[in-house]
């Protein structure tokens, strides 16, 4: 299994009755494992991952082993209810698995999420391979009822996305009892009651603490004494292997610290060096212990460590072989949209209306790459609209007509609603356009609240964008689809020009979903006699598209090239045929 597969099997071992996420990579396949594989867990996409800790913690509150799912920057939208559900304890038990993502492989930062575990005051499990992960599920569990606290389960983009063999057994229900319970003084946190649970947390800590020291996972490993290493999760993997004959001190648990455990181990040998990624945390936290020991100045605090690079820094150097370099001149392949995706389209029309453009995270943020280059702004979910607001109403006649947000359907239902009903209440003349291609695309195309269909896909609502907006107050809302590019163009520029805020809701589906598509899956073809080579269709960045250079020109030829359609790539989206002014572009015969 991979480390997310394992991770949903344990949930169903363990008796989680409940698990809510919301879709971020490298977390997202825990969810869609349990929502295809085991039916007897209540499983379902939350509009974002602060709904996805509420929902699962009131499983909790009412008895039920619950599990809330996410990736590190998940956890910022998350943190609200997350640091005051440490106030609250939970009842029945309560994991909250948190997938980071050092070297940002698909995020914008490399946040560490021990430091969350601190801050909040709550223990933090990391495993070192699947069979940790599922059955470090069931001890969160345990440790979530016996200490009456929120559990973090940290994993990363290795343990999520890589395998090992697990061995699994049968579902076992969780101890509470289930039911309603009234104990305000427990779960209402006015400030009279909060302030008699904080002292309750404290002690907590400290009894975690204690429980740390027998910990089952937290593990000394005892070799040449000569070396100690203290390391957690994948890192303790690529320690054993390039330092065997050392002593190690494997972490288990990464907060609260075993801190006798900690001491003994330091004791017995000479050097002791901590590998970890990301942040100093266990080396820092040792260093408080008034212990000497190494760690990043070894390993650096940027990006994930590998085999290589903590053999590097134990012993200076590496063993591996090299085999010199290659001289081949690889072909770039920088990311792109996929063939006829309506967000191309729709940052071809904006283009032509030269605006500058704050936007969000999703397969759009690829717009910022050239040849569209029509991205200025990418800060966090949600954040396009409000930082297109600011810049409207601060910026006043230097912005006008100039300010555009872009956000997807997804993005919007998770944390772009509030950013619109902002924009409509303080006013401003900002356009912002949904480019609702109808899925969570980036991810793997799971649904969302404007889809129809649940995780499981059983029919639902469909939340209407249209009328969410019109309840907001816009006055001004234009659908189109995105395809007809000239026709876009046009909206847009009206309502760049218009003295109010406008919606522009650019629909049409993502160009991998199977089922109702508005792409007519016939080729166009461009005649090279009429094309002039000024290669507006090349710098739509579609790549079924090539330009063909005339290496030797004909006596009067004036253009350098031609463009062509590779028929083995191309959707018949239309975007090229809408740019092209000299009707070169035509359907495939």
């Amino acid at each position: 299994m991979s480390g997310n597969e394992a991770i949903a099997r344990g949930a169903y071992e363990y008796g989680v009755r409940l698990a809510s996420a919301y879709p971020g990579t490298p977390s997202t396949e825990i969810l869609e494992c349990i929502g295809a594989l085991y039916p007897e867990i209540r499983a379902g996409w939350a509009p974002n991952e602060k709904v996805a800790l509420e929902v699962a913690a009131g499983s909790a509150y009412g008895g039920s082993r619950s599990m809330a799912i996410m990736k590190h920057v998940g956890l910022n939208v998350a943190a609200d209810p997350f640091m005051t559900l440490s106030y609250t304890g939970v009842n029945g038990g309560l994991v909250i698995v948190v997938c980071d993502d050092p070297e940002m492989h698909s995020s914008q930062n490399e946040q560490d999420t021990r430091n969350y575990a601190k801050f909040g005051k709550v223990p933090c499990l990391e495993s070192s391979d699947s069979q940790e992960a599922k059955d470090m599920v069931g001890e969160a569990l345990l440790i979530s009822e016996n200490f009456d606290t929120p559990v973090i389960l940290r994993s990363s983009t290795r343990i999520s996305h890589s395998m090992s063999l697990v061995e699994t057994k049968t579902r076992s229900e969780g101890p509470k009892e289930l039911g309603l319970k009234k104990d305000p003084m427990k779960f209402v946190m006015l400030p009279a009651m909060a302030r008699r649970r904080h002292p309750i947390v404290e002690q907590r800590l400290k009894d975690v603490a204690a429980f740390a020291e027998t910990f089952p996972f937290n593990k000394i490993i005892m070799g040449d004494t000569s070396l100690g290493i203290i390391s957690s999760g994948v890192n303790f993997q690529y320690a054993r292997e390039v330092a065997p004959s050392a002593s190690f001190l494997k972490l288990g648990m990464v907060w609260p610290l075993p801190v006798k455990m900690i001491k003994d181990f330091a004791s017995r040998v000479k050097r002791l060096v901590v590998i970890e990624d990301l942040d100093p945390f266990i080396e820092e936290a040792v260093r408080l212990m008034g212990i000497a020991v190494e760690g990043k100045e070894l390993t650096g605090i940027c990006s994930e460590l590998s085999p290589e690079k903590v053999e590097i820094a134990l012993t200076g150097a590496s063993s591996a072989r090299s085999i010199g370099p290659i001289d081949v001149e690889l072909p770039l392949r920088p990311p792109n949209m996929c063939p006829g995706c309506p967000h191309r389209a729709t940052f071809t029309a904006l283009k032509k209306n030269k605006v500058y453009v704050s936007g969000d995270i999703g397969c759009y943020t690829l717009g910022a790459l050239p040849p569209l280059g029509m991205l200025d702004h990418c800060l966090c979910m949600g954040a396009g609209i409000g930082i297109a607001s600011g810049l409207d109403r601060s910026l006043g006649d230097l912005a006008k007509g100039k300010a555009v947000a872009v956000i997807g359907d997804s993005t919007f239902f998770h944390s772009g609603m509030t950013p619109l009903l902002e924009l409509a209440y303080n006013g401003g003349s900002t356009t912002v356009v949904i480019m609702d291609n109808r899925t969570t695309a980036m991810t793997g195309a799971q649904n969302h609240p404007g889809t129809g269909f649940t995780l499981r896909l059983d029919p639902t609502i469909t939340a209407d964008i249209e009328k969410l907006a019109e309840s907001f107050g816009f006055k001004r809302i234009r659908t189109v689809n995105p395809y007809k590019v000239r026709e876009l163009e046009k909206i847009v520029s009206e309502e760049l020009e218009a003295p109010e805020p406008s919606l522009i809701i650019s629909r049409a589906p993502c160009a991998l979903l199977k089922t109702d598509r508005i792409l007519i899956d016939k080729p166009y073809d461009i005649d090279k006699d009429v094309c002039k080579g000024c290669k507006s269709c090349i710098n739509t960045g579609c790549p079924a598209l090539e330009f063909v250079k005339i290496e030797e020109p004909a006596e009067g030829e004036k253009r350098k090239g031609f463009s062509k359609i590779n028929p083995a790539l191309c959707v018949g989206c239309g975007t090229c045929y809408e740019v092209c002014k000299f009707d070169a572009v035509k359907e495939a015969s």
